[in-house]
């Protein structure tokens, strides 16, 4: 486990330990504490964290926990939050306690947004605990605006290498990239709503400061933009999808159309073939001079291709091939 405690407002960063930070929490009067927990710590000691950095009772012993959903929790004057953040090629969770005086979070793994928040921290100087909350809210959005972007431009780059030449490993990367939509907006869906509502209950009592309304209509408004740009981003898989079939249907159609010339050309020679290769009393008794069997085998024959010719030409199959290819 390893706690690093961040002075407010100068920014300090500093490593200590558990004992230490609560004593900091009980003491300072802004403090931003970040607690990294081991990816396979022991579960017993995860569900105290809370009770351990001094903050509060059973009601918050999901904090630090493994596998907890997306959540938003109002407890008097502390707000626990389960926040989803978008990291390399997956979604982890972070769980986030705010209070009047104190940011606490706990993630899994290596710092999920430390670096940015602390950028954050000493460019932006927030006032308070709940202003810090915003913005770490804030980053975690972005994490999931970052990559709807991202995959976005890919979706629009492997579209048009579909036109200039499609391959089979295209229909993998299309997949790939609509599960990772699909994952985004699974993930982030539920999140909004149930922050929504705490943020619309707090917003409609009359002592919510107008600092904290306006903080609180800016993360909702940021919110409908990343989650506009991830449906941006299914739909755009979803064309990708259309367009790809459209393609592989356009090469069924040549091939078809090229069987059907084929076809048209051979199948009456494989018939008249057939007809007079047949030994019946009229071919064998009344068809005996070489000018005969000429004008039979090869005049209509010759005959047959020119009708075959022609209708092609009526019908413009060799021009369409042509200006297809």
């Amino acid at each position: 486990m390893i706690v690093t405690v961040v002075a407010m407002p100068q920014g300090t960063v500093e490593r200590v330990d558990l004992a230490e930070a609560r004593r900091r929490l009980a003491a300072t009067r802004y403090l931003l504490v970040d607690v990294e927990l081991p990816e396979a710590g022991p579960v017993e000691e995860d569900e105290r964290l809370a009770r351990r950095l001094g903050l509060g009772d059973a009601d918050l012993d999901w904090f630090g926990r493994p596998g907890e959903p997306a959540r938003a929790d109002f407890l008097g004057d502390t707000v626990g939050l389960v926040v989803p953040v978008v990291q390399d090629e997956r979604v982890v969770y972070a769980h986030a306690l705010a209070g009047d005086r104190y940011l606490v979070t706990a993630h899994r793994g290596p710092a999920f947004l430390a670096a940015e928040i602390t950028a954050h921290v000493r460019r932006e100087r927030p006032r308070d605990a709940v202003a810090l909350l915003f913005l770490l809210l804030q980053s975690a959005l972005a994490t999931f605006r970052r990559a709807a972007v991202a995959a976005l431009l890919e979706v629009e780059e492997l579209e048009d290498a579909m036109f200039q030449q499609r391959r089979p490993e295209q229909v993998f990367r299309l997949s790939r990239l609509r599960r990772r939509s699909a994952l985004l907006h699974h993930t982030l869906l539920p999140y909004l709503q149930v922050v929504d509502e705490v943020i619309t209950r707090r917003m409609m009592s009359p002592d919510f400061p107008l600092e904290r309304q306006r903080l609180s209509r800016e993360f909702q408004h940021v919110a409908r933009m990343v989650l506009t740009d991830i449906e941006s981003l299914q739909e755009a898989t979803r064309r990708a999808y259309g367009s790809y079939s459209s393609l592989v249907a356009g090469e069924q159609n040549n091939v078809i159309n090229r069987l059907a010339i084929v076809s048209v050309i051979f199948l009456p020679l494989s018939f008249l073939t057939g007809f007079f290769g047949m030994n019946f009393a009229f071919l064998t008794d009344e068809l005996e001079s070489r000018a005969v069997f000429w004008l039979l085998a090869i005049g209509l024959q010759v005959c047959v291709l020119g009708g075959a010719f022609y209708v092609l030409h009526r019908t413009r199959i060799w021009r369409r091939l042509r200006d297809e290819d």
